[in-house]
């Protein structure tokens, strides 16, 4: 379980401090694909940085009992120096995983072409997004956290990973934060709005997603 109790955080802007989250409070249980929508500006980034305990809250506590995946579609868990299949390599060895055969599966799902074999610097934005996805399904995390990740592949990478993904919804969750309601009312079975530092959790995804195309 991961449990958010009454999180506030700020940052300090012109001299004072803004308050980007205000009094979350949140609950992922096991099996949950929970998806927290919000416009842009809305501290979706900042609540993906406390889950990962990137950084702390200033009032209020991150409370986790699973294990947590880095956050999933930026640049957390590559090393841009390294080519993608070191990458995998070194991460194969860290959890001892067969090195070549994961490096040969992750070259075919990737879909890369020569760049597998490039630095990670040299990936474009969406590229770099779409290794860092595909290696997170190399180690069976119990939370699996997005980041606006699959929004950042192409339309096939994007349905091959969300089918993986389903698959291990039933010993795994899922907290996605993302501006996209197509991509939540698809993966996920709970959901909430973030606006303005205030978390509002709904009944219904259906319902969230209607609320969510009024703001």
């Amino acid at each position: 379980m991961i449990a958010l109790e009454d999180v506030w955080k700020a940052y300090p802007l012109h001299g004072r401090y803004r308050w980007i989250l205000r009094g979350l409070n949140l609950v992922v249980e096991k099996g949950a694909a929970i998806g927290i929508l919000g416009r842009n500006g809305a501290g979706k980034s900042t609540l993906v940085r406390l889950l990962a305990q990137v950084e702390l809250p200033d009032h209020g506590r991150v409370r986790r009992d699973m294990s947590v995946s880095w956050p999933l579609g930026g640049a957390q868990g590559t090393q841009g120096s390294l080519t993608g299949s070191d990458n995998v390599r070194f991460l194969a060895r860290i959890y001892g995983l067969p090195v070549e055969r994961t490096v040969q599966w992750v070259r075919d799902f990737v879909e890369l072409g020569p760049y597998f074999e490039m630095p990670v610097s040299t990936y474009s934005s969406g590229m770099r997004a779409r290794l860092v996805l595909t290696l997170s399904l190399l180690v069976d995390f119990e939370c699996y956290l997005i980041d606006e990740g699959l929004a950042s592949g192409d339309a096939r990478f994007a349905e091959r990973y969300g089918r993986e993904l389903h698959q291990r919804l039933s010993r795994s969750s899922v907290l996605m934060v993302s501006h996209s309601a197509e991509l939540v009312g698809r993966l996920c079975n709970r959901a909430a709005i973030l606006d303005q530092g205030v978390l509002t959790p709904y009944r219904s995804v259906d319902e969230a997603l209607a609320r969510y195309k009024t703001l």
